[in-house]
């Protein structure tokens, strides 16, 4: 057995932590054991649980693949993705579902997939398979080809509850969009366009639904701290992303179409509300909704340029740089990046630093933190929108008692459906 001698754990305790193949045997002091890892004291969490990433394949290669993604995140301490459904093909069938595993075989960290909605999605086949979540189910048609109405909605609510199956939920009301700033062409257009108000009225609408349908509801990429207190008061759970904990339409100048996203970035009021919300415990996740295009596609117009900005790779470290700044306890990092997102999702291997969970590990030294650079990163796209910002990145990551990223170089793994 392997021992990973001193390490300090999230919650200031010192332990070691005893390795019997995959899983961890035993946390306690002076363990034995046949070989030993010296941690130095350094922060040893559970792997980061990213319960919303688009990984692109199949469909999209060229902007993301299950191997270029899957590397991006154990290099950012990553152990486990969820990916969400809207491939080419949509992931709304259960053969859909089982082309994606094809291309899932190719990850580094484990994995599960989330099924979604559209008018003609086959929920019989589909819930054949071990969904994690009814993932991007979007509640008004705010982008396009997987918008639903509201009696689809109801009735994947329905569905879910009987199957025991979490609805994620994209929660925007597109008829409260204002169409007014479509005669604009700055940056900052996208975020005027889609407003606040349209966020908070979809998720108070999506948790009344689900309410009354028995489902259990998780609001994705939660982008006010109005629905933030909206998912709290329907008895929701909600995940928020780190670019709209660390980035906020004062940066849009800057960013450009590059810091096109959806939801859109908000005001710094709003963002530092989130942090807020954040550090006291009324988030529940933080996951990165990773979705990455290339440069091409997003040296666009504001009404051009595609959604969403890579993430997976930075998310930890961010966090992990805020906590060093004192804004953060080591041990929110922990619950909102591991231990919650197993709970939801009922990942009961996945989450904690205890004996019988999966040995997801992952090292850092908390006091160094380096500058992000796109060109470092590990993602196909090779850029991030933290460009210039510090993070404190992994010395190394494991997953399931194996080091798949020892701060240099990868190593090979045999990821698979952690459902299975």
């Amino acid at each position: 057995m392997r021992v990973i001698r001193e390490a300090t754990l999230a919650d200031g305790r010192v332990r070691d932590v005893r390795l019997d193949g995959e899983r961890i045997d035993a946390v306690g002091e002076d363990l034995d054991g046949e070989t030993f890892v010296e941690a130095d004291e350094r922060l040893l969490l559970p792997g980061m649980i990213d319960a919303h990433v688009h990984f692109r394949q199949p469909g999209f290669g060229h902007k993301e693949t299950w191997a270029s993604g899957s590397r991006s995140a154990a290099a950012g301490g990553v152990t486990t993705v969820v990916d969400q459904p809207n491939t080419e093909p949509p992931t709304v069938s259960g053969a859909a579902f089982d082309e994606k595993t094809e291309y899932a075989a190719e990850s580094l960290v484990d994995w599960g997939v989330n099924g979604g909605v559209t008018a003609d999605w086959d929920p019989d086949s589909l819930f054949e398979r071990p969904l994690f979540a009814l993932g991007e189910v979007f509640l008004a048609d705010s982008t396009g080809d997987m918008g639903i109405d509201a009696e689809l909605f109801r009735d994947a609510c329905e569905r879910a509850a009987d199957a025991e199956t979490v609805v994620t939920v994209h929660a925007e009301d597109a008829d409260l969009f204002d169409d007014s700033a479509k005669s604009r062409e700055d940056a900052d257009a996208w975020s005027a366009y889609r407003t606040a108000d349209a966020e908070a009225a979809a998720v108070e609408r999506a948790v009344a639904v689900g309410s009354e349908a028995g489902a259990t509801v998780h609001v994705a990429h939660t982008s006010t701290p109005e629905g933030v207190d909206a998912a709290r008061a329907g008895d929701a759970t909600c995940e928020v992303t780190p670019h709209h904990l660390f980035l906020s339409r004062e940066d849009l100048d800057d960013l450009g179409t590059f810091g096109r996203m959806n939801p859109p970035l908000r005001s710094e009021g709003r963002r530092e509300a989130l942090v807020e919300r954040l550090a006291d415990g009324r988030v529940d996740v933080v996951a990165t909704d990773h979705a990455p295009h290339t440069r091409e596609e997003k040296d666009a117009s504001i009404w051009d340029a595609p959604s969403g900005v890579p993430g997976v790779e930075t998310a930890l470290p961010l966090l992990l740089d805020a906590a060093r700044e004192g804004d953060l306890s080591y041990e929110r990092v922990r619950d909102v990046t591991a231990a919650n997102p197993a709970d939801i999702f009922g990942l009961e291997r996945k989450g904690r630093v205890e004996a019988g969970r999966d040995a997801d590990l992952v090292l850092v030294d908390p006091e160094h933190s380096r500058e992000i650079r796109g060109g470092d990163l590990h993602s196909k796209v090779e850029w991030t929108p933290f460009e210039g910002k510090l993070g404190v990145f992994p010395a190394w990551t494991m997953v399931r008692g194996t080091v798949v990223w020892d701060g240099d170089e990868f190593a090979d793994f045999d990821g698979e459906n952690v459902r299975e």
